[in-house]
């Protein structure tokens, strides 16, 4: 089984359009859906939710009214501020840190998980599918990001699937660092901007801190040659490959309307390119 993730340092990219693009052009393998903040491969997927469970992370506070004594312990030990003058909770500012359960004389306060999210086995055009909402406000999206990728590991595994294929989130932190941790190979989605590069940058290094391999695809280089080549030295000097130029093509959009990939919507140059990053993704 291979792993395989799709990251940008930056929001807006194109990752979630290649990456589906790589998922119709796959054959045995299961699609992940990394981005658990604001999932939306499902739209080009067009997932039958097949499974729901529940995601639960994190612990608030509860105060029993009966046993509480009113002494106010519990509200001045609270930095945030989260217990009202009538001993409730406020579960918005309560941090879990359940320092008022531990100073409560008689014992009145219980910290209680709470439901942080839910995750999904789906059923789509091209093959299985596991993703996940996290709730609003709600953390831990690191650890909601690590359920989804075992649930997709135990998957392949019981369907003797060879590739699982993983939209990462963008940017670098913590749902990053779980959507890269132990996959084979990372695909770096850029695209010619100064700001593009200077993401780029950023999530190269952090997939090399966990020994991950990176190859990289400039998208719609043709918008910004001159940028692209500033990339393209970066990348040469860092011995990343560029295995992908990706032109800029309003049938990209057409084909998100018609809610299909583009290599299903289009015989175009971008599907050539697509098929070629596959191939050599595969090879990698």
């Amino acid at each position: 089984m291979k792993q395989i993730v799709v990251i940008s340092g930056k929001g807006g990219t194109g990752k979630t359009v290649i990456t589906a693009s790589l998922a119709a052009l796959a054959r045995n393998k299961v699609m992940v859906d990394c981005d658990v903040d604001a999932a939306d491969l499902h739209l080009l997927l067009r997932a039958t939710i097949r499974e729901r469970h529940e995601f639960r992370s994190g612990k608030t506070a509860l105060i029993d009214r009966e046993l509480c004594t009113r002494c106010g312990k519990c509200r001045d030990i609270c930095r945030f501020n989260a217990i009202t003058p009538d001993y409730t909770v406020e579960s918005f500012s309560c941090e879990g840190c359940a320092l008022c359960s531990y100073i409560c004389p008689v014992k009145a306060i219980r910290m209680e998980e709470n439901l942080a999210g839910e995750w999904f086995i789906s059923e789509t055009r091209h093959g299985p599918f596991v993703h996940a909402k996290l709730g609003i406000a709600e953390e831990n999206s690191g650890k909601l990001v690590a359920k989804v990728r075992q649930a997709a590991r135990d998957l392949a595994k019981k369907n003797n699937l060879d590739y699982v294929i993983i939209d990462g989130p963008p940017g670098i932190g913590c749902p990053v660092i779980a959507s890269l941790t132990g996959v084979d190979q990372a695909l770096i989605v850029t695209e010619p901007t100064l700001s593009g590069l200077h993401d780029a940058k950023r999530v190269i290094d952090v997939a090399r801190h966990f020994n991950v391999s990176v190859s990289l695809v400039i998208n719609k280089y043709d918008l910004n040659p001159e940028m692209t080549g500033q990339i393209e030295n970066y990348c040469k000097e860092e011995r990343i490959p560029v295995i992908g130029k990706i032109a800029f093509d309003k049938a990209v959009v057409e084909a998100m309307v018609a809610g299909k990939t583009i290599v299903e919507y289009s015989d175009s140059a971008i599907k050539s390119e697509l098929i070629k990053i596959w191939e050599q993704l595969k090879e990698g």
